[in-house]
């Protein structure tokens, strides 16, 4: 059963949105920090539709308390298919904007991996190898609670960019928990970043390695991404990671 949200834009008005972003800006800071915001992709009324279907037993795969496997503090629900409708049409049109970032970035690293042109295409060789399981997650934070530097890899088959929509409004529904990223570069001390995001806003970001030009050539730093403590009130996020699990 398919979870709806009333307030969900429809997929042609989640294309044009996803159109009307200025991917040359977007491309140049992902090349330049492995990251970047997305401003206002959701509206407070769609966020707060989003976070809603938290509470709901119907619509999700599997629950994680991340205390209980070292990940952290807090919990998440992965989405079962069918998606909410908002999260598909939001998976399938951001990954064609994304996919010629990804091949450019893999032929920059020497990677033999190339991904097709529509998102459909990509999810056919996840399920062929076995990765059938959806992604997507819906994230719930409450005070004391962080999530760990990690990788969302999965599989075999991994898409080297996912999303990361923030549904809460700091300072208002909570304190601290920041986004964080961090860079692991070779021979030298890992760089870190705190990334800046409102209510609606959604950072792009490098789910492995991306490449990174040196005096020498190319080469690979490996990236990490977690949440602060939150110090009070409660955070909600969204998930949209292109590659499915076995």
């Amino acid at each position: 059963m398919t979870v709806a949200i009333k307030t969900r834009p429809a997929a042609d008005a989640t294309g044009h949105r996803t159109s009307a972003i200025d991917w040359p800006v977007i491309t140049a800071h992902l090349d330049g920090n492995g990251w970047a915001v997305l401003d206002k992709l959701l509206s407070a009324d769609e966020c707060n539709a989003i976070a809603g279907l938290y509470g709901n037993e119907d619509g999700f795969r599997s629950h994680i308390v991340m205390a209980r496997h070292g990940f952290g503090r807090g919990e998440y629900k992965y989405f079962s298919y069918p998606l909410p409708e908002i999260i598909s049409d939001l998976r399938t049109s951001l990954y064609p904007r994304l996919a010629p970032i990804a091949n450019r970035w893999n032929e920059s690293m020497g990677i033999d991996v190339r991904y097709p042109e529509a998102h459909a295409d990509f999810i056919a060789r996840c399920h062929k190898a076995g990765q059938k399981r959806p992604t997507p997650l819906l994230l719930q934070y409450g005070a004391g609670d962080y999530n760990c530097l990690h990788q969302d890899l999965y599989g075999e088959h991994v898409f080297p960019l996912q999303v990361a929509i923030l549904l809460s409004e700091p300072g208002r529904d909570f304190t601290g928990g920041e986004f964080v990223l961090t860079e692991q570069r070779p021979r030298m001390q890992s760089r870190a970043a705190v990334v800046p995001l409102r209510q609606g806003d959604a950072v792009v970001f490098a789910v492995h390695n991306r490449p990174v030009q040196g005096t020498r050539g190319t080469y690979r730093v490996n990236l990490r991404h977690g949440v602060s403590q939150l110090r009070s009130g409660h955070r909600h996020t969204v998930g949209i990671i292109f590659h499915d699990a076995k």
